[in-house]
C-alpha cells in the first residue's frame, strides 16, 4: 500500500502502548483510524488527543476476546467510515502463569485476547478488506516470544500462534490483494506488566495472577526494568506504518533478540543433522 492517505484502519488495543503508537503514526500519515479498546476512559482520552491534532479518528469500546463484541466494533467502523483497508490486531495481555501456576481461566483469558481475537479479526475484517478491491493489509502483533519461548507458557503459545497464523495467511491472501505482516516487538514502553487491570468481569477472581516482583524474582525484575526503559511506542508505530507501505512479512523493533533467534534455528538444524544420514523406515 504505497499511499495510505485517505485509507481506513481498525486498531485493537489502541488506547495505550503499541496500539496507540500505531494509531498515531497512521493518523499522521492521513489514515482514518477507528481505535478499539476495552478501557473506555483511556480510549476517550486517546481519541480526544488525536482529534485535537485534526486527525480523523473515532473510538469503539470492545472486549476483543468476545467475538460478538469484535463484530459490533467492525459494524461501527463500517457505519462510520464505509470501508476498511488496514486491520491491526494489536490487543494483548501478559502473564498466564508459569508451570504449576496456571489455571483454566488464565489460559482462557490469554488465548482469548492474544490469539482468538486475531483469528476472529481476520475472519470478520478479511471480507471487508476484500470487498472494495482497493487492496489492504493485516498486521498482527505477536512478540519476540513468538519466535523464542522466553516468557510464560500461555503467552508463548499465543504469540507463536500469531506468527504461524500470519505466515500461513500471507501467501493465501496475497492473490486477493491483501498483505499480511506480523509485528514481533522487543521491550517497548507499555503497561503489559499491568495486564490484570483489564481482566473481564466474567473471569474476575479466577485468573492466576503473577506475584509482586520480589528481590529474588530476577526475570520479572529484569522485565519490568527493560519495559520501563523500553522503546517509544510511537517509534514502533512508525515502523508499522513503513511495514504496511512496504508489505513487510516481519516487522521487528530492534536486534536485541536476534542472537537468541539464531540459536533457536541452529538447534533446529542440529536436530536435522542428527538424522541426516539415517534412512527412514516405512
Amino acid at each position: 500500500m504505497d499511499d495510505l492517505a485517505g485509507k481506513t484502519a481498525f486498531v485493537t488495543g489502541a488506547a495505550s502502548g503499541i496500539g496507540l503508537g500505531i494509531a498515531t503514526a497512521l493518523a499522521q500519515a492521513g489514515v482514518k483510524v477507528m481505535l478499539c479498546d476495552i478501557e473506555a476512559e483511556a480510549l476517550d482520552a486517546a481519541v480526544a488527543a488525536l482529534q485535537a491534532s485534526n486527525a480523523d479518528v473515532a473510538g469503539v469500546v470492545a472486549d476483543v476476546s468476545l467475538k460478538a463484541q469484535l463484530q459490533a466494533a467492525a459494524d461501527a467502523t463500517v457505519a462510520r467510515y464505509g470501508k476498511v483497508h488496514i486491520l491491526v490486531n494489536n490487543a494483548g495481555v501478559g502473564g498466564g502463569g508459569g508451570y504449576g501456576e496456571w489455571n483454566d481461566a488464565s489460559w482462557d483469558w490469554t488465548i482469548g485476547v492474544n490469539l482468538m481475537s486475531v483469528v476472529w479479526g481476520v475472519e470478520i475484517f478479511g471480507p471487508l478488506l476484500e470487498s472494495h478491491g482497493e487492496g489492504g493489509q493485516i498486521v498482527s502483533t505477536a512478540s519476540m516470544a513468538g519466535l523464542i519461548a522466553a516468557v510464560a507458557p500461555a503467552y508463548n503459545v499465543t504469540k507463536y500462534g500469531v506468527v504461524a497464523l500470519s505466515e500461513g495467511l500471507r501467501p493465501a491472501l496475497a492473490g486477493r490483494g491483501i498483505g499480511v505482516s506480523v509485528l514481533c516487538p522487543g521491550f517497548i514502553r507499555t503497561r503489559i506488566m499491568e495486564s490484570q487491570r483489564n481482566i473481564p468481569d466474567r473471569l474476575a477472581g479466577s485468573v492466576a495472577l503473577p506475584p509482586e516482583a520480589g528481590e529474588d524474582d530476577t526475570f520479572r525484575q529484569m522485565a519490568i526494568a527493560a519495559i520501563t526503559h523500553g522503546i517509544d511506542p510511537l517509534y514502533v508505530g512508525e515502523l508499522v506504518r513503513e511495514g504496511i507501505e512496504g508489505d513487510w512479512p516481519y516487522i521487528f523493533t530492534d536486534t536485541q533478540f536476534e542472537p537468541a533467534v539464531d540459536a533457536r534455528f541452529a538447534a533446529i538444524k542440529a536436530g536435522f543433522d542428527k538424522i541426516r544420514d539415517r534412512k527412514p523406515q516405512y
